[in-house]
């Protein structure tokens, strides 16, 4: 029998019933659970004396997990650890989540101790598994079941996932609308794009005591600034992006995803006929891993000459740039013309 020795340790064997040093083993065993073959690691205590191996009745309901789990793999199910992480993720209890999802009060304790479950309830798990958002809405619907305490748990719990999620699929799809850039150094001015430096130096501009009515167009223009500055300066900007000639100035390509990533300060203001994003962190919350303190210099730099102009001033300077001038509307701006900086 081939088997591998996992520990030793004395103690009363129940096999033999003398004391003496006890081996923990491990055997790989095949069996057949709802008429599918399956292979799959079993513990056993060995005695020498005895040369049999024999478990006790903790080793038997960890046995039958591993020969159900062994099963679950095989037909694409959820593993009882899998369905255990997804209670973990959202820090809910096996009687709560039955309460959320409208099953009995027992099911998932079941699927995560002897219990495999239907594929109908594996679909289900699934899906709570991948979609925050749907577990938001469930836990909307079913939140007279719960204290007031446990739904604030569940709800800020789902709603860090969701956000994760979405900050995730937001970065997927603006790295995607690059992906046409990568071949043109002149375009994202010699730098593959980082959106963890784009968030720090919008967090950066937004900390900035001396960057007044710090609104959306003018933020567009005092990032490309600071790609401009770095890559006349330095060879390379700091982010990667790529921006176009739009008629209020250089904006990048993305703009509008950008200000929804995950960290950015961005408080939609109502003004009336229209809505406007102002950007603004306070100095304690500041913290920018992602900048070097090169790159710090350089945004320093451009909030000195920029800060304090309004938004008009801002476009008005931005107007007489010989990237503006020398770019067609709509067209990318060439980091070339960054050797012409006003600043």
């Amino acid at each position: 029998m081939n088997m591998k020795i996992i520990k030793i340790e004395k103690r009363l064997c129940t096999c033999c019933m003398e004391e003496h040093e006890v081996k923990t083993v491990l055997v790989r065993e095949q069996s057949t659970f709802k008429q599918v073959k399956v292979d799959y690691d079993a513990f056993y205590f060995y005695c020498d004396s005895a040369e049999e191996l024999y478990m006790n009745e903790q080793l038997m309901q960890e046995n039958d997990i591993r020969l159900k789990d062994a099963y679950r793999k095989a037909e694409g199910l959820l593993t009882s650890a899998e369905i255990i992480g997804i209670r973990a993720k959202y820090g809910i209890s096996q009687s709560d989540l039955c309460a959320l999802l409208g099953w009995g009060a027992k099911t998932i304790t079941r699927y995560e101790s002897h219990q495999v479950q239907d594929k109908a309830h594996d679909t289900i798990l699934k899906k709570i598994s991948h979609d925050p958002e749907w577990f938001l809405s469930l836990l909307n619907d079913a939140r007279k079941n719960f204290s007031a305490e446990s739904y604030q748990k569940y709800m800020n719990a789902a709603t860090s996932l969701y956000e994760e999620d979405h900050d995730s699929y937001l970065r997927k799809a603006i790295e995607a609308s690059y992906a046409r850039f990568h071949g043109n150094q002149l375009f994202h001015g010699n730098t593959a794009l980082s959106l963890d430096k784009v968030v720090d130096v919008i967090r950066y501009f937004a900390s900035s005591a001396q960057v007044s009515n710090l609104y959306k167009v003018k933020l567009m223009k005092l990032m490309w600034y600071a790609d401009a500055l770095s890559y006349k300066n330095r060879g390379f900007a700091i982010t990667g992006l790529v921006y176009q000639a739009l008629p209020m100035g250089a904006v990048p390509v993305g703009h509008n995803s950008i200000i929804d990533l995950k960290d950015v300060p961005c408080e939609e203001v109502d003004l009336g006929e229209t809505n406007a994003y102002y950007f603004s962190l306070h100095e304690k919350e500041g913290a920018f891993p992602a900048l070097s303190d090169a790159d710090k210099e350089i945004l320093d730099a451009v909030i000195e000459k920029l800060g304090k102009m309004s938004k008009n001033e801002i476009i008005s300077f931005m107007h007489k740039e010989k990237a503006y001038t020398k770019t067609a509307p709509r067209d990318v701006i060439s980091f070339n013309y960054a050797e012409s900086l006003q600043i």
